[in-house]
């Protein structure tokens, strides 16, 4: 049973990886109304918006799964560590991608200095730095320390980037609706298709990630257990 488990975990994955990026952009291309001031540019809203909501969840299972480390030092917990920091890098350099993309028509300039998007820079940056302190550490476990103790710190950029336009004055693109807020009814529709897509992408995502991770574990140990037997078997020969 668990083998065969094991072999359909992948087509499931993969199943929920088409279905979410098929909601994604039923929603974003067929669902979503034309928005009256910005015209099917404002489209992105439907990828950038659900996917900085799922790297902010990412970052936050990240610090969850590093301070769980720390307390604990079991492998597991530093397997979702990885998995959390590399979902949560995809979906935020998304968000790094589309707000230019969008900033352009809006703001006439591929990128300024804004808040929102200057913060979400950094909070990519702090948790890039979180996968490269494991190159640079002197051995995987004060790697994993390393980037448990850069996850934990990156999670305080995450409120500053929520509360950064309502902190400090910035141009940031709104949605409005037919009544000066909010958004129209065919918009909503779409953003709740699209967060769910995306949702599904990302729990899938997770999943592969932690799986992946957690055999790389496997392999790491059993190839630590035969560098052993080696050294014994080379250790007898020299008696």
């Amino acid at each position: 049973m668990t083998t065969r488990r094991a072999r359909l975990a992948p087509w499931a994955y993969g199943a929920a990886v088409l279905a979410g990026a098929g909601l994604v952009l039923f929603g974003a291309l067929v669902l979503a109304p034309t928005e009256r001031t910005m015209g099917d540019v404002q489209r992105i809203f439907y990828f950038h918006v659900p996917s900085a909501t799922n790297a902010a969840l990412a970052f936050l299972a990240a610090a969850v799964a590093g301070a769980a480390y720390l307390a604990t030092r079991r492998a597991a917990w530093d397997a979702v560590n990885r998995a959390a920091v590399g979902t949560g890098l995809l979906f935020a350099t998304i968000v790094l991608v589309t707000g230019p993309i969008w900033a352009r028509p809006a703001w006439g300039a591929w990128w300024t200095w804004e808040p929102r998007l200057t913060t979400s820079l950094i909070a990519w940056l702090i948790y890039l730095g979180a996968l490269l302190v494991r190159r640079v550490a002197a051995d995987p476990e004060q790697g994993a320390r390393l980037a448990a103790v850069v996850s934990i710190v990156g999670l305080l950029d995450l409120p500053i980037v929520y509360f950064s336009v309502n902190w400090w004055r910035g141009a940031h693109p709104m949605v409005f609706g037919p009544k000066g807020g909010g958004l129209a009814p065919g918009m909503g529709a779409a953003f709740a298709l699209g967060m769910l897509g995306t949702t599904l992408l990302h729990a899938a995502l997770f999943g592969l990630a932690c799986r992946e991770a957690r055999l790389a574990d496997e392999v790491a140990a059993l190839e630590r257990r035969q560098d052993r037997e080696r050294e014994d078997a080379l250790a007898e020969e020299n008696r």
